[in-house]
């Protein structure tokens, strides 16, 4: 938490505000990685949603989270993300952490289905603890639209700790690129806008791990 107490004074300046929140959204560039997913068989979301929440814990500062009003660090996160169910009202789909792509697009899938399944709401979440709701990152996919803003709900607009990240359409970029639309809402007291650019550094750099051939 050293890092932390270096800008405990930012904290505290947006900490008090009426809303702690910044949210920033802009067109991130990856490479496509959809001809490696079609290749190996893998969803291009769920590869996705992979290499983003393995950036998350790489990039301290979305790895610090507000609890009964003293600030701490997460280990570990609690895969989480938006579905549709089959009268297209939105669900929750939740699953447990793997290191192993495969297993984790696996983990991934069955919990989209499972959510689809189900008529009425997910509630699996409630059943965590204060701390180990923390360990969660908001995860929406917009998979129709290249929006170029959008306002997350919060439980708490004074404390966003608990970071929200959505994507949209994906479009092709330059050659062996893509862009898509990409937004990132968090407490300002952990996140500048120079933290964000590194998650998205991060994002790319994940990808491109993955699809590359091993040395």
């Amino acid at each position: 938490m050293e890092k932390f107490e270096r800008r405990r004074d930012r904290f505290d300046l947006f900490n008090g505000m009426d809303s702690a929140a910044v949210n920033i959204c802009f067109p991130l560039e990856l490479p496509d990685f959809r001809p490696w997913c079609k290749q190996e068989g893998l969803a291009p979301f769920h590869v996705l949603l992979f290499a983003v929440l393995r950036s998350v814990l790489k990039v301290e500062n979305f790895r610090y989270r507000l609890l009964d009003g003293e600030v701490f660090r997460i280990d570990r996160l609690r895969p989480s993300f938006t579905a549709i169910n089959q009268h297209n009202d939105l669900n929750f789909a939740l699953f447990d952490w793997s290191d192993n792509l495969r297993e984790f697009v696996a983990r991934g899938v069955a919990a989209r289905e499972q959510a689809s399944n189900m008529e009425r709401l997910n509630t699996a979440y409630a059943s965590l603890g204060l701390r180990e709701a923390k360990e969660q990152v908001f995860i929406t996919c917009i998979p129709w639209l290249a929006f170029t803003s959008i306002q997350h709900p919060s439980a708490s607009i004074a404390h966003p700790d608990i970071p929200s990240l959505a994507w949209g359409k994906f479009r092709d970029g330059a050659p062996g690129r893509l862009e898509l639309p990409f937004s990132v809402q968090a407490h300002h007291g952990f996140v500048d806008g120079f933290h964000i650019h590194q998650l998205a550094s991060t994002i790319a750099a994940e990808l491109e791990a993955i699809i590359s051939p091993a040395a």
